[in-house]
């Protein structure tokens, strides 16, 4: 798969961006050398590969257990110990530039 000029322009305007003929011309050139490179990867025999572990594997978990169970260690009880009181929404609001009372109010940023 191909980018073409029209993606990028696409993409570019999502992203509120101004490019340049010359800019897209680059990201035009860059994302599809990025492509070309995930084409020849795909190109790879990966049959023989074992699966990786997962990131969030640890060592030393009993390798016997399966599913959710080899995460049962990140498992904990809620607890309100060691939580810190939250701001009032007058505190919160009492050193803003701009608020109605109930909000923040900020400048739009955002034209369309």
């Amino acid at each position: 798969m191909k980018v073409t000029e029209k993606d990028v322009a696409y993409v570019a305007d999502l992203a509120n961006m101004d490019l340049s003929a010359q800019e897209r011309a680059g990201m035009l050139r860059d994302l599809n050398s990025i492509l070309g490179y995930i084409d020849r990867l795909n190109e790879l025999d990966t049959s023989n590969v074992e699966p990786m572990a997962q990131v969030s594997d640890r060592y030393g978990v009993d390798e016997t257990k399966q599913g959710s169970e080899r995460f049962a260690y990140a498992y904990r009880e809620d607890s309100v110990e060691g939580l810190r009181k939250s701001l009032s929404q007058e505190s919160a609001l009492e050193n803003a530039p701009d608020a109605d009372g109930t909000f923040f109010r900020v400048p739009k940023v955002i034209d369309r």
